[in-house]
């Protein structure tokens, strides 16, 4: 019994998973695009968590990818609770698909399948084997567990537990919670209950608290990826289980009148036991949604309170680009172009800041703030490459091709730079661990070291990151206003820069020499210089399209504000 229960359970679980995955694989980036870009409104909000869950077959996937997104400030805690109701709802159809019982056909669709993963080259094909393989092993797992969890109807404990259920419902909500909990996966839990009740092990009074229960302990995967995140994230994982527990205790109190509703629905359309379990789930949810959709603003103020505490998170303002005026336009869709590679400038200089910050200070808020900033700067790096080339396949100007290849070369640069910033945080993170190594060392040997565990400040390396960021501010001044003369000072800056570098590396030299030198310092003056010179290089790169032949004489003004601003929550 226990063996057929706990392998069903895994063929069951295997198969959700790897079906999940074969069409997320299928969906592509749409599914971080839907969360990311269509949840303006809370309506829409709701629509895209039930969407997106709905074809990931996952609510603890959807919730998990809008905690990253609130973390790296792509998202508002607001638009995370609409998400994270509708994902209630979205997760609901995996119960309805278990609910049409077609365990019988279960090892011909595996069959198939496998067939098309293992026989065509195709990535598409494969997917769709990928969906069907885990399908099969959906039922099949369900058809496991069914015949392990037959002997139970038989054994007097569990008529007994059922009894008690029947007659104290948060005793089965409990049951439900600590089961889901236990297999991170509300589906799986479901999937036993329509079991249970399809065989007569339990009645509808047990199944409805159990039922309750399950959507509770669904939130402990939010609350396990937000640890160790921004507040925000915690916030949004706090707003999940606010929910979903408030939407229990609701139907808990109403268990009488939702179970009549349950049975008369069953009774009008003749449902089959575990299609019975899918409907109940499916009205539990969406009722819930209906309840509390008109209370987002206080359960956003009531999670704050949960959480207090402020976060610093940065608000990234929406993109410029419009790729309906692309064919009709394209002079007006280059002016967009050049306000969002500005505003991707403004981002890089910000996630510049941050480092620079994060070597002064080793503050956590800082090293935070960078990863928030490459994100947004990688994330548009990808819109603006893919507006830039659906924008050549016009009809352009020779000013206006040369103002798009242009455009294309400087968001690789902006992009670079932003990966150096990175690069560099990498380093002081690396070189603080090697710097704790070696003094827990030299405490073992009974050494003593006047070096501190913050990392050495050097005044040298300061001034490089000051120079560097002059170029990076300069360059971007230069392109903007087509201003040649500041293009002309970028060069003469570079070659003081690369001297700076060159001094960096004979001092750890020298350092290194006298024996006085740390693991760390390697860290600091030459990976970390490495990518402040290439980070000008960037810059000068920049530059020298300034310096060439431009096309066209009237520049390309922007008049809209561009800043980011850090807020705190």
């Amino acid at each position: 019994m226990i063996f057929l229960f706990l392998g069903g359970l895994g063929i069951f679980l295997f198969g959700m998973k790897y079906m999940g995955d074969g069409l997320q694989k299928t969906a592509g980036d749409s599914l971080r695009e839907i969360l990311n870009t269509f949840t303006s409104t809370p309506l829409r909000a709701v629509l895209a968590g039930l969407v997106v869950t709905a074809i990931i077959q996952s609510s603890s996937g959807t919730t998990v990818l809008t905690v990253s997104l609130v973390s790296v400030g792509f998202m508002s805690l607001r638009q995370a609770i609409g998400v994270i109701m509708g994902a209630n709802v979205g997760t609901t159809v995996t119960a309805f698909i278990i609910g049409f019982n077609l365990s019988a056909y279960a090892l011909p669709i595996m069959g198939i399948g496998s067939i098309l993963l293992f026989f065509s080259k195709r990535e598409r094909i494969n997917n769709i084997g990928q969906i069907l393989f885990g399908f099969g092993c959906l039922f099949y797992g369900l058809k496991l567990m069914g015949n392990g969890m037959a002997p139970l109807q038989e054994l007097p404990q569990f008529s007994d537990l059922m009894v008690n259920v029947s007659h104290h419902p948060i005793l089965g909500v409990g049951i439900g919670t600590l089961l889901t909990m236990v297999l991170q996966s509300s589906s799986a839990t479901i999937g036993i209950l329509q079991q249970l009740y399809t065989q007569g092990s339990v009645e509808i009074g047990a199944a409805l608290p159990i039922l309750f229960g399950d959507n509770i302990g669904t939130t402990i995967t939010a609350v396990i990826a937000a640890l160790g995140t921004s507040i925000a994230a915690k916030r949004t994982a706090a707003s999940h289980v606010v929910f979903n527990l408030v939407g229990a205790i609701i139907f808990t109190l109403l268990l009488s009148p939702f179970t009549s509703v349950v049975l008369k629905v069953t009774e009008v359309f003749g449902l089959n036991p575990a299609m019975q379990i899918a409907v109940a789930h499916g009205i539990f949810n969406f009722s819930n949604l209906l309840i509390q959709f008109w209370f987002i603003r206080q359960i956003e103020q009531l999670v704050r309170k949960i959480i207090p505490g402020t976060d610093n998170s940065i608000n990234f303002s929406s993109s410029n680009l419009n790729e309906a005026i692309i064919q009709n336009s394209p002079t007006l869709a280059l002016n967009q172009a050049k306000i969002e590679l500005l505003q991707m400038g403004e981002y890089v200089i910000g996630a510049y800041d941050a480092t620079t910050s994060f070597y002064e200070k080793q503050d956590q808020i800082d090293r935070d703030n960078v990863i928030q900033y490459e994100t947004a700067i990688n994330d548009m790096d990808n819109r603006l490459t893919e507006y830039l080339v659906q924008l050549s396949s016009t009809e352009l100007t020779i000013a206006e091709s040369h103002e798009q290849t242009m455009m294309l070369e400087l968001t690789k640069d902006l992009e670079r730079i932003g990966d150096h910033c990175g690069n560099i945080i990498s380093n002081i993170d690396e070189a603080i661990k090697l710097e704790k190594k070696q003094q827990a060392k030299d405490k073992k040997q009974g050494k003593t070291s006047s070096r501190e565990l913050t990392l050495t400040y050097d005044e040298d390396l300061i001034e490089l990151f000051s120079k560097v960021k002059k170029n990076i501010v300069d360059s971007l001044n230069a392109f903007e206003k087509d201003d040649k003369a500041v293009a002309a000072h970028i060069l003469e800056r570079e070659e003081e820069i690369d001297e700076r570098v060159r001094l960096l590396r004979k001092k750890y030299i020298s350092i290194m020499n006298s024996g006085q030198g740390r693991a760390a310092d390697s860290m600091l003056f030459i990976d970390s210089a490495s990518n402040l010179e290439r980070m000008s290089d960037r810059s000068v790169h920049m530059a020298k399209y300034v310096l060439g032949e431009r096309y066209g004489k009237d520049a390309i003004t922007v008049e809209q504000s561009i800043n980011p601003v850090i807020v705190e929550n």
